[in-house]
This record gives structure tokens, sequence and C-alpha cells, in this order.
């Protein structure tokens, strides 16, 4: 390494901790910062303008205000203030401005916006033709109609793709109606839309039958099934009224019920307060309530990535009995996910994942040190095991939220989950009783075979629920094969079928990192794309962790060092040394929705000036 490197990295690395130990909130977590989103801003707007315009005024004309400040230069919007523009979310903002046309109260002056937009959209989608705007629309989703229904929908309610009847044509219908069926049956019967989507089938799929009714006989069977669907609707609205805690999915199913003369439906009062309560002073809408589980998580497994102990005993038992608090208990009425895993959030409107369940327990491993796990802490640790194992799909890889549904794409099995769970897996199964550890063992040679199965020609892995806006597909290589290479060095001979397949996956894996890395010493989502502070870390994350776990290098050891001093390099100059941590939006939001949170740039620095200060211990 070179000289006067040592000094400047453990002043980022003290700076970046403290920095992260600051984001905790008053009782202990971290609850982070979620981008605020044009989409939410334009989907909640129309949602009040649907249920009350005159009521709701100065919330609805400071929504479509924001969207006139924040609209990009093209013409377009994105869904965060740093990303590209896209369709979609152009599509409804440029529908939600034709609001102030259309209800006296809201008028103001978006003329020359909409005709900006009006451009954006012809250039992208042949015009503004209603024919044209539906092809654009379906051609981005194809079969998976989860996001491609809603936007057409909140078009036709704001006059975009014709009036009355004509508008709603261009709706795609959902068969509501199969709601009323056993949800078991939910992944046999190949729903158009993700397992996590039911109240946006059931209300717009609602709406849709009531403004453009379909042909007999099944106008009398969606008007039979009406009532017990919308029990169900109800029953599994959470508590805040948020479905998912995210201010589009609620927007959209308060603006189908409310199209449609359901607006004293109980779930539109309940979604109402929850809409209202999560706009921001500046009017706009996150995309999301908040992270407060992953971002904990994530926080703690950063700070102790390297040497040291930088939380005081008080503070790991205070988050150890909040984490072990946030697992779910009893059957999840959204998902009827069995008790054992966890949610991305605190809140009531999350939903048990396996992202947040193999976070969790990798915090607890650093929480609870083997050998002092009481009777409770080890019912929590194995019942989240079995949870991930009764989770895994018949490839032997790991899907977001259920078992089987591998119709849709952000329903399948995928790298960067099954990466996650095979840690979690590993990092825990000695610690479980015989029966479950000797299952475990087989469940982790499966998704090890998925991995390999998974891994590029090029030696990268994709990753599902992270993506990158400079290249051209979205992906984020980067980010997968940083996460599946974490994985992977946890692992030794005996935990594989197969130890030559796992040295040529971690070869192939780190050679690919290598190659990916830019000239200016970071990495951005692949080569030749902008550097960013999350990126990197991820990557140099991944280089410290082969280093640490003493795996073949795939070129000379000075040669690795130097690329992974230079990494940390880049990183301590990007965050003037470890105090300020920009953003990028690499994150996805179920359906390819773009994001950035607050706290990426800062855990994953964290976490990555902690391993390369591991290394040099060593």
């Amino acid at each position: 390494m070179k000289s006067g490197f040592l000094p400047r990295l453990d002043a980022a690395l003290e700076a970046s901790r403290a920095a992260l130990l600051r984001e905790r909130t008053v009782s202990g977590p971290w609850e982070g910062e979620l981008s605020t989103s044009a989409l939410s801003t334009a989907t909640a707007t129309v949602a009040l303008a649907q249920v009350d315009p005159e009521t709701h005024r100065g919330t609805i004309r400071g929504g479509m205000k924001w969207l006139l400040d924040h609209q990009n230069e093209d013409g377009g919007w994105g869904d965060t203030v740093l990303s590209f523009s896209n369709i979609s979310t152009t599509l409804l903002c440029w529908a939600t401005l034709h609001l102030s046309h259309r209800h006296e109260g809201l008028a103001m002056e978006t003329n020359d916006a909409e005709r900006r937009a009006g451009e954006w959209i012809a250039a992208h989608a042949g015009s503004t033709d209603p024919v044209d705007i539906q092809r654009a629309v379906v051609a981005r989703y194809g079969r998976d109609r989860t996001f491609s229904v809603p936007i057409l929908m909140l078009c036709a309610i704001c006059g975009r793709l014709g009036e009355g009847r004509d508008g709603w044509r261009r709706v795609l219908p959902l068969p509501f109606e199969l709601a009323a069926f056993p949800r078991r049956w939910f992944a046999a019967l190949q729903l158009p839309v993700v397992s996590y989507a039911l109240p946006a089938l059931i209300a717009i799929g609602y709406a849709r039958s009531r403004h453009a009714p379909p042909p007999l006989p099944w106008r009398w069977i969606r008007k039979l099934a009406w009532p017990r669907v919308s029990r169900i609707l109800r029953e599994i609205q959470p508590a805040s009224g948020g479905f998912l805690e995210a201010a589009p999915l609620t927007s959209f199913v308060t603006m189908a019920l409310a199209s449609c003369g359901e607006r004293d439906h109980p779930v539109v009062g309940a979604a109402v307060e929850f809409l209202l309560a999560s706009i921001r002073a500046d009017g706009s809408w996150p995309i999301d309530t908040n992270l407060a589980t992953w971002g904990t998580t994530l926080a703690v497994k950063a700070l102790h990535s390297g040497p040291g102990e930088p939380l005081p005993e008080a503070d790991r038992t205070g988050l150890l009995a909040w984490l072990l608090g946030q697992q779910y208990r009893t059957v999840h009425p959204y998902t009827i996910s069995p008790p054992g895993g966890w949610a991305w959030t605190d809140l009531s409107g999350g939903v048990p994942d396996a992202d947040d369940t193999p976070g969790a327990l990798l915090a607890l491993r650093h929480l609870l040190p083997s050998g002092k796990l009481d009777d409770d802490s080890r019912s929590a640790v194995e019942s989240a095991l079995a949870w991930l194992a009764g989770l895994q799909n018949r490839d032997g890889g790991i899907p977001t939220f259920c078992r089987g549904w591998g119709a849709l794409p952000f329903d399948r099995s995928s790298s960067d989950l099954t990466a996650h769970t095979l840690a979690a897996w590993h990092a825990w199964r000695g610690d479980a009783n015989p029966k479950l550890a000797a299952r475990l063992e087989r469940h982790q040679r499966e998704a090890f075979q998925f991995l390999d199965h998974q891994q590029q020609s090029d030696g990268s892995w994709l990753p599902l629920w992270f993506g990158n806006q400079h290249r051209g597909d979205e992906t984020n290589p980067t980010y997968g094969t940083a996460m599946v290479m974490l994985s992977l060095c946890r692992l030794g001979d005996h935990d594989v079928i197969s130890p030559s397949r796992l040295r040529e996956m971690r070869t192939r894996g780190l050679a690919w990192l290598l190659a990916a890395r830019n000239a200016d010493g970071g990495w951005g989502g692949g080569a030749a794309t902008p550097s960013s502070v999350e990126e990197t870390g991820l990557a140099v994350d991944a280089l410290a962790a082969a280093r640490l776990a003493g795996v073949p290098l795939p070129t000379a050891a000075e040669e690795f060092d130097a690329v992974l001093q230079k990494g940390a390099d880049w990183l301590i100059k990007a965050t003037s040394g470890g105090r300020e941590f920009p953003v990028s939006p690499i994150g996805f939001y179920f359906a390819k929705l773009w994001y950035f949170e607050k706290l990426y740039p800062l855990v994953w620095t964290t976490s990555a000036l902690g391993r390369v200060r591991a290394v040099l211990s060593c």
C-alpha cells in the first residue's frame, strides 16, 4: 500500500462510522430517507382529486406545482429528481397536469409544461394518440400488468385516453374476481400481476369493469364477486392505510375506487389519511414511507465490517430488542406468509421478504455472539432460517415474497436474494438444531447450484432490486456480482457439492469486478458507466472480502491490492474523507420504479472502508 494511505483510511473510516451513527433515530434504529418521487406525487395528486377536489384543493395544487418545478429539461420526468425521463412517469405527470383543465378549482398555468411533455412523449411513443400511448406502456412492461394497467387507468381518469368509456377501453382488464379464490391458489392461477399487487388487481379490475363493462356472463360474475372481493380488499389494508406503505399503490387503489362511485368505501378513507400523512413539506410524496428495518440491518453490518466495536453494549442490546421485535410472529394477512420473516419497514404496511429476512439474520449474527442465544433468540433465528427454506423455489433460487410465483420477472428467483439467503444460512447453520441444520445443508447446496447457473457468460450476476440508468438494459451487474461474491467468500469447500465450481465462480466474479472498474478507480453499474459512491463501495467491499477469505485471485496479489487501494481512495475523495455522501438512483422499488436512499452511500462506504482496514490488519 502506498505511503500515507493508512492514515487517510483510518480518518475516513472513523468519520464515516460517526456519520452513520448520527443517522440513528432517537429510539435507536436507522430510518433513512427515501427519495421524493415525481411518480408518487402525480399518483397521490390524482387520487385526492378523484376523492374530493374541493376539500383537498390546496394539497392537489401543491402536488401539481411540485411537478411543474421539477420537470426535466427535456420535457419529461424521471422517478426521482436525479433520474432520466422515462415514458411511465412522464405519462403520469402529463396526465396529472391535465387536471388543471378538468376542475375549475384546480386551474393553473400548465400549458407550456404539458406541451413540452407532449413533445417528449411523441418522440418516444410515436405520438400522444391513445393508441400509441397504450402501445408504449404495454411494450415497456410486457406480460406484467402490475404497473401498465395503473398507468393507463390514471391516463383514462385524466382524459388522456379519450372521454368516458372510450378512454377506459384502453385500460387492459384485470380479473379481480379471482381474488375471491383461496390465496394459496394464486400461484397456480397465473395472475397477470405480481404477488404484492393484489390490491391493484382488485380495485383497478373492478373500476375497469364498471367503466367499460365486459360482455355477459362475465358482467354478472364480476358483479356477484364484488361484495366478497371488496371485503378482502379491506381485510388486507394495513392499519396505516397505506398498501406496502407506498404512495403509488395506495393512490392507484384510491383513485380506482373513487372513480367508480366508491368514494365512501372504508379503504378510500383510510388510504386518504395515509396519503395526507405522507406528504412532505414541499408538496411532494416519497416512493415509500421508510426502509427502517432494511436500513438498520445494513448499518449494523457496515459498522461490523472492520476492526473494533463501534456500538456500545447498551446500544447493541437496544438494537437487538428492536430488531427481534420486527419479526412477524403470525401469518401475514396479505401474502399468507407464515411466521418468521422480516419486512423492509417497521410500519404496518410491510410484507416479509427474502432480502430483509437474511439481512436481519446477518445483523443478528453481529448482535448475538455464538453461545449467547437464549430460548427466545434461538426460536427467532430458527424460525427465520426455516422461513427462508420454505420460500426456496424448485430451481434452487429465492424469490422475494411468495414461492412458486414465477410467471412474472419480479416474482422469480433472483441472484441477489439467493446470495443474501445463502450467506444467512451459512452464518447460522452451526447454531441451528441438528434437524434444521441438516435441512439447511440441502437448501444451501441447491442455492449454490442456482447461483452457478445464473452466472453470466462474462462472470457477472444480475440483481432484481437494483439497476443503473446509464446502462441500456437498466441492469446493475456491479450490485449483483458484489452481493454474490460477498456470499461466496463465506463458503468453504465442504459447503458445496463442487469445490472446483466454487473456485471458478469466485475467480470469474472477481475478474469481472476488476474489468468493470473505471479509469478513475471507481465503479458504476458496469463498465463505462459513471462511478458512484454506492457502486464503488459495493465493489470494494466484495474485493476486500475476497482478500480476507484468502480465495484464489484472478491476478497477482500486488496488482489486486493496488486496485483495492485505488477504489478505497476513490471513496475517500468522493465522500470528502467520509463526511459527505452523494446519492445515486440505483434502487428499484417494484416494477422498475427508481429511487435513491440517503443511507446507501453511507453504509456501503463504511462497510467497504472497514473491510479494507481489516485486510490491512491481517
